[in-house]
């Protein structure tokens, strides 16, 4: 499993779906824990190769991060390796023996689920990350955070789904989570980042957190 801790600060923040190198220099610069590339179908898509020449342009305390949804194990893994990505995102329905297929990799496992009720526990499919978004994922539409009961304190579990630097401040407060997750938050247009509202989203992350 690869080393997800930062000490230097107390909230993890992952900005996902990145595809040049201005995103990926502006997210480090801005200081994330953590930098995603899509692999699944989406207008954030990348391949393999476009993502190991944009992961080595990320230092080593950043967890470069690949998000599959449904593909088969043989494949996830095949890309973890071509792009040499230290962690591993699912969105799809795996179980635990797909979990413990690529658990023996060593790279950091983030189970991405979206909220429902009960609400999913973090560590049910051995996962050392657990993201919990919106109720209709992959929508970028806020949802309903109050009230509920989402992970329990400690816990390493990412809040995703509708965030932006306008709200990820008030979403912090609300639920308390370990790390926050934004994508289409931080765009001009579908699939096309924003490098100040990359900026200005981990800033806002950091003052909540």
């Amino acid at each position: 499993m690869s080393d997800t801790s930062n000490p230097s600060t107390s909230l993890f923040v992952k900005i996902c779906g990145l595809r040049t190198d201005r995103d990926v220099d502006t997210a480090v610069e801005a200081g994330a824990d953590a930098i995603g590339f899509v692999f699944s179908d989406s207008p954030r898509r990348v391949n393999a190769a476009t993502a190991a020449r944009l992961a080595r342009r990320v230092p080593e305390h950043v967890l470069t991060v690949g998000v599959f949804r449904g593909e088969p194990l043989d494949d996830v893994r095949a890309l973890a390796d071509e792009s040499g990505i230290r962690a591993v995102q699912l969105h799809g329905s795996e179980d635990r023996d797909y979990y413990d297929g690529l658990a023996a990799g060593g790279r950091t496992l983030i189970r991405a689920t979206a909220f429902g009720e009960p609400a999913p526990r973090f560590g049910e499919l051995g996962e050392d990350m657990l993201l919990l978004d919106a109720p209709v994922p992959g929508s970028g539409v806020a949802w309903d955070w109050s009230g509920k009961s989402l992970a329990a304190p400690g816990e390493k579990w990412l809040l995703a789904g509708g965030l932006s630097p306008a709200n990820v401040r008030d979403a912090v407060a609300a639920t308390r989570p370990w790390g926050v997750d934004v994508s289409s938050g931080v765009e001009r247009s579908r699939g096309v980042k924003d490098p100040a509202l990359i900026t200005a989203f981990v800033e806002a992350a950091r003052a909540a957190g």
